[in-house]
Formats: C-alpha cells, structure tokens, sequence
C-alpha cells in the first residue's frame, strides 16, 4: 500500500512541475483584411532564427495556396487558392521554382504586420522552431496563380 501511494506521490510531483506546452504548430489566422489578405500566425522550423523565418513565410503561402485556413478568426475561414486534386504534384516544376529559397513566394508575403513580441522562437539541440506573423497577399497570389495557368 505504501509502495502505490508513494508512486502516485511521484507521478503528482512530476506533472506538477513539468512544463505545459499549449502551442501548436498549426497555422492560424488572426484576421482578415478589406483588402483580401490574410494576417496569420505561422511556425517555421530551421537550423537557426532565419531558416525558420524563411521557412514559416513558405508555410503560409503554402497553407493558404494548398490546404486552406481553418484555425483562428472564425470570419476569415479561407478556402485554398488551388482546388484541384494532387496540384502540388501535377505542377511540380512551376511550384518547385515558386517555393525555392529567394523564389517568387516571397513577393506575396509581407512582414508589415510583425509587433514586438510576437515571434516565438524555440530552440532545440539541432533545430529552431520560431513563431512569426505575416500577412499573406491572397488577391495578388490569386492573379499570378491565374496568369501562369494554374487556376482558373
């Protein structure tokens, strides 16, 4: 008997101070402007604080482009850009250059929207998870996904 409530003594103490983590990795939308873009909050993962910049403005123009924003703001719920099945893999080239490192996604997010403390940076052993808002360009984006053929 003592042996079990000494366990559940144990097993108390160390959920007591055992960090809480209440992020998550998903991007979420904070608002939706008169504009037709979008302010979201965007986690990125890189070697340092600037691969996962990079990264996580990748992220929200792909979010938005592919899957679509569902977390957040309930009145700026956005359905993808790009609704046709496996558009990743059937344009594979086009968005291989769109999304590589200093490509044309970078033209369709903005940085206007940052305030003091409002990128989260943390950091592991090998790699940084960092936290950032961005603004997405979503009616630019659409007009040169139309031009290039890739959306109706």
């Amino acid at each position: 008997m003592r042996s079990k409530l000494f366990f559940l003594l144990i097993i108390g103490v160390s959920l007591l101070f055992s960090p809480i983590k209440a992020q998550t990795n998903e991007t979420e939308c904070i608002s939706k402007e008169l504009d037709g873009s979008l302010t979201l909050r965007v986690w990125g993962i890189g070697r340092n604080k600037l691969d996962a910049v990079e990264q996580a403005k990748k992220n929200a123009v792909h979010e938005v482009v592919f899957q679509g924003i569902r977390k957040g703001n309930r009145g700026a719920d956005q359905r993808p850009i790009v609704t046709i099945v496996n558009a990743r893999e059937r344009y594979r080239d086009y968005f291989d250059t769109f999304f590589m490192d200093k490509g044309e996604y970078k033209e369709y997010v903005s940085m206007a929207d940052r305030r003091i403390g409002s990128t989260k940076r943390i950091k592991g052993t090998t790699q940084v998870s960092c936290c950032i808002t961005v603004r997405v360009l979503c009616p630019q984006l659409r007009t040169k996904l139309k031009n290039d053929g890739i959306i109706k």
